[in-house]
């Protein structure tokens, strides 16, 4: 693609986003003056285009999609990409107070995410189960896998497409050690603490055994906690979760032989089962305002190409941070 080809695609692009959020962005910019930034402003603009809730008796359908991060990852617009805990966050709070609706059904495919953000979805279905009474159910499709799983436990019922991946029962934290490299390359890191293991981590300098088992006691723990919020939401004992929660990945077959779900089927057929449940309820997916424009801008992203240095920070960012996650790695 040359140059002026480029361009046009450019110019296209301006235009289709121009004409299709120019008068909401008008109103949104009104209202919020000169006191937002860029991207407060982006937000309140597809904020304002969310669609409202049904009228009449629903089903909610909460995606999980991609890995979990507690904030989102956005466009060059400031729109979501891929999962948005915000978001979902705020939606299980607008569902908790519509009675209109009459349950949620969680779409999982994730190889997992961050602990604190898996938790914190996890104990907002709870709550609302808590407050409502009423029913959650949950469909696993191609992964659902550490944190996906972890969230999957405030379920009443979990079903799983037949080829799905599904456990990875466990907890890491994944560092990157570049002491080698910079060593090579004549770089010297240096970090003035005021403690032996505020540095701890850090990628300049080697692990020592104290701080080994600082990392490990931090992973301990939030195994414990994963362990025993699946005895809870499976109705298994502690025991046997722990002989099933070393880490690996089960297929769909051996969950279901474990226990871990409840059943297998296709999507569409689990749609039939719940509306037969429910006296055929609207099942409700809350339009994705962001998908036309996060294709485009993906599109554009991948005609552009990415530079090594922007890769390596990619993963530098995502798998090395040394935050504790439930996740699992080889699916990536």
């Amino acid at each position: 693609m040359n140059g002026k080809q480029v361009v046009s695609m450019l110019v296209a692009t301006a235009l289709f986003v121009v004409t299709g959020v120019s008068s909401v962005a008008i109103n949104t910019w009104s209202e919020t003056k000169k006191s937002s930034s860029q991207s407060e402003v982006a937000k309140k603009i597809f904020s304002s285009l969310e669609s409202n809730l049904p009228s009449e008796d629903y089903i909610a359908v909460i995606d999980v999609e991609g890995t979990i991060y507690s904030e989102a990852e956005t466009g060059f617009f400031g729109e979501s990409e891929g999962y948005d805990h915000p978001a979902t966050m705020r939606y299980v709070d607008k569902l908790i107070k519509d009675d209109k609706n009459k349950g949620i059904l969680l779409y999982i495919n994730t190889p997992g995410g961050e602990v604190t953000a898996s938790d914190d979805l996890y104990l907002k279905l709870m709550k609302y189960k808590e407050e409502t009474g009423r029913k959650i159910y949950c469909y696993f499709a191609d992964q659902a896998c550490s944190g996906g799983y972890y969230i999957s436990m405030a379920a009443d019922e979990i079903y799983a497409n037949r080829n799905c991946w599904t456990g990875s029962i466990g907890v890491i934290i994944s560092l990157t050690n570049m002491k080698g490299l910079y060593d090579k390359l004549g770089i010297q890191g240096i970090n003035i603490t005021s403690g032996k293991n505020k540095a701890m981590g850090s990628s300049t300098e080697e692990l020592t055994d104290q701080q080994r088992e600082i990392l490990q006691s931090m992973v301990d723990e939030a195994y414990e906690q994963f362990v025993e919020i699946v005895a809870q939401g499976r109705g298994l004992e502690v025991k046997k979760v722990k002989k099933l929660a070393d880490g690996r990945i089960y297929t769909a077959k051996q969950a279901l032989a474990h226990k871990l779900i409840d059943g297998t089927s296709t999507y569409e057929d689990y749609l039939e089962k719940i509306k037969a449940e429910t006296g055929d309820v609207l099942i409700y997916e809350q339009e994705n305002i962001n998908t036309s424009l996060s294709s485009l801008f993906s599109t554009i992203q991948q005609i552009r190409g990415r530079s090594d240095a922007e890769v390596l920070s990619d993963l530098l960012e995502k798998q090395g941070n040394g935050g504790l996650m439930y996740y699992e790695s080889s699916l990536q």
